[in-house]
């Protein structure tokens, strides 16, 4: 027979109940907080044990975003809305300068003159205008036809129904109606002159003033050529006007200066001149204020010409 095995009762490992008690203290262990475990250098094998120092740099840094959140961000939000906004008020504070500058009303000629300078163009089409013989064109040049709307807003103020009871003088460019029809005569216009027609006004003084400037030749009463001289048939007027006091003289023909007049300083003592035999009785203050405002036609923000302007009738 075989013998029975006997059944030994297990006994107590004490190795095996001192690694239960372990296990046992470990899972009680692990009922805290995961997260503080994880935080805890301490808590792990071979880091210093955390309650026996005091929490690190790291740890109080961590702690006060948890518990205060983090400043430096609030306030780097802070300086970048100033920031932001200051920059907002600058742009606002540049468009605004730049609208005043660019939208705001400039200096300018009277809004008639813009309407004469229209009839300008259609009254110098006539080419009679030319003084005769020697077809002196001043009042009608592309550069000086500025002289017929400044002599009309210096006498009639661009009004073409302009009368002046005192001298008879009428029109846009104010001359008396026989005058007026003396010249229009040598126009060959295709109808009656009419002193109150803004064109013919203008036609007549665009061959008035060339005469006055270039002389004329006209026939006299005993059928011989008459010829009257000009501003240009002086030769102290021509070296004022050119530089120059030689003057070029034909038989039958107003001498003429021998240098045309091309400078800004010879064309307004020129335009001063002729307006002085134009309007009879003007002064020599009156005169030099024309030649400011013919000089300055492209610039009517120019100082002088805006105090001449502010001493016509109606100017504000």
């Amino acid at each position: 027979m075989r013998a029975q095995s006997r059944q030994v009762p297990p006994r107590d490992d004490p190795m095996a109940e001192g690694l239960h008690h372990v296990i046992d203290d470990d899972d009680a262990d692990e009922d805290d907080d995961e997260l503080t475990t994880i935080m805890r250098p301490g808590a792990r094998p071979g880091w210093p044990d955390s309650r026996r120092q005091g929490p690190s740099a790291g740890q109080q840094r961590t702690q006060a975003l948890i518990d205060r959140g983090r400043r430096s961000v609030s306030r780097a939000r802070r300086s970048r809305s100033r920031k932001v906004v200051l920059s907002v008020a600058a742009a606002a504070v540049v468009v605004t300068v730049a609208a005043v500058l660019i939208f705001r009303s400039s200096p300018s000629w009277p809004p008639s003159v813009a309407t004469v300078q229209s009839e300008i163009a259609t009254a110098c089409l006539n080419p009679n205008v030319a003084s005769e013989p020697g077809q002196v064109n001043f009042a009608c040049g592309k550069a000086t036809s500025q002289i017929l709307w400044v002599f009309a807003l210096m006498t009639s103020n661009d009004n073409p129904q302009f009368t002046d009871a005192k001298t008879g003088r009428r029109g846009l460019e104010p001359i008396t109606p026989t005058q007026g029809g003396e010249v229009a005569w040598s126009l060959n216009l295709h109808h009656p002159y009419n002193p109150y027609d803004p064109v013919d006004s203008l036609e007549v003084a665009a061959r008035a003033i060339n005469n006055i400037i270039g002389g004329a030749t006209l026939t006299s009463t005993n059928g011989q050529p008459a010829v009257q001289p000009g501003l240009e048939s002086d030769p102290a007027n021509c070296a004022r006007y050119t530089g120059s006091s030689a003057v070029v003289a034909h038989a039958g023909f107003p001498s003429l200066c021998s240098q045309p007049v091309t400078t800004g300083t010879g064309q307004a003592a020129l335009v001063a001149d002729t307006y002085r035999q134009w309007v009879v009785g003007a002064t020599p203050a009156q005169a030099y204020d024309v030649s400011v405002l013919f000089a300055n036609a492209n610039n009517p923000g120019n100082a002088e010409v805006q105090a001449i302007l502010k001493t016509l009738p109606g100017a504000n």
